[in-house]
């Protein structure tokens, strides 16, 4: 039978990784995660899962603290969507737990490492890795210190398939397991991990429905967490299709102004073509007359009067040139 429990509801994987009752869970998962030149052999959890559960529950963020044998303290959590400022609240909480040990008479020297581990359903990074580990490093990969970390364990990436997640590592055997369990059983989690850890992470996760309050617990995050995702999924499609309004508004009124500037133009040139129009009446008026009146000192009425209106501007120019020639060589 499958488990049929989710470990990626937070109320979940807070029962699985944050368990006072279950350390060895949480140390190998860190262990697999960190990849520590001093392993982890044993931690305190500091704010157990136990928790009364009410409305006001639903609201708030189920992460934990682990505290190691050398006072390295592990901040790890679950999350199923991508708020905004997702980074700098990382780092905030990476920042506020470092800090928030130099209390009043302390030396910086009593500062212990600070690590924050953020399980991701949907990669913050997509062009990125399965496991991601941020630290003080410059330019060239040069460390500042460890002591603050945060690392992302972005489930999305995980290329392991069924077939030979066996062969993999511990990272991707973790991923596995958060993405899967609730479809697989306790013979299945057997024969595919060979570290007891995952059997009994397995076994954290058969008790939840065994338990009335768990089961109502997990069964509210879940909702929670379905309409949280909703809710974001809701506001994307609102941004987008604001966007494409505004997009549409736009190529709207840039019609609109072709079109204006279409008509603007259609009218500028009709006035124009009236002055030219009129222009062109005057200076034809003009050379019929300076024509006539030439034509009268010469004693020719050829052509005559209405052949003339049927005369371009040019042709009128011409005839005008020619009689006020024979005028000067009859003066001659």
């Amino acid at each position: 039978m499958a488990i049929g429990i989710s470990p990626t509801v937070d109320f979940a994987f807070k029962l699985v990784f944050g368990n006072p009752e279950h350390t060895r869970i949480t140390i190998h998962f860190l262990n697999s995660i960190l990849n520590l030149s001093s392993p982890i052999t044993a931690v305190t959890i500091q704010n157990p899962y136990l928790e009364k559960g009410d409305e006001t529950d639903k609201l708030s963020i189920l992460d934990f603290l682990a505290v190691d044998q050398t006072g390295r303290m592990f901040n790890i959590e679950m999350q199923t969507t991508l708020p905004a400022g997702m980074s700098r609240r990382l780092i905030y909480h990476v920042a506020r737990i470092y800090g928030d040990q130099l209390t009043e008479g302390k030396s910086y020297t009593a500062l212990r490492p600070a690590i924050v581990i953020c399980v991701l359903t949907k990669a913050l990074f997509p062009e990125d890795k399965l496991h991601m580990d941020f630290r003080l490093r410059d330019a060239t990969g040069r460390v500042l210190a460890d002591d603050v970390q945060v690392h992302l364990l972005q489930l999305s990436k995980l290329v392991a398939t069924v077939q030979n997640i066996s062969g993999y590592g511990l990272i991707e055997q973790w991923a596995y397991f958060m993405i899967n369990a609730e479809r697989l059983s306790m013979n299945d989690v057997l024969q595919m991990f060979h570290d007891q850890e995952f059997a009994e992470a397995a076994e954290v996760l058969e008790m939840i429905p065994k338990t009335p309050e768990e089961r109502m617990q997990y069964n509210a995050r879940l909702k929670f967490q379905m309409d949280e995702a909703a809710r974001l999924e809701q506001a994307r499609l609102d941004v987008e299709q604001a966007h494409l309004d505004i997009e549409q508004a736009l190529r709207e009124q840039a019609q609109r102004d072709v079109e204006q500037a279409r008509l603007d133009g259609q009218t500028i040139g009709e006035a124009r073509g009236e002055v030219k129009g009129r222009r062109e009446g005057l200076e034809r008026g003009v050379l019929i007359g300076r024509i006539r009146t030439l034509q009268e000192v010469l004693g020719v009425d050829h052509p005559s009067a209405e052949e003339l209106a049927d005369f371009d501007i040019t042709q009128l120019s011409v005839l005008a040139g020619e009689l006020h020639l024979r005028i000067r060589r009859q003066g001659a």
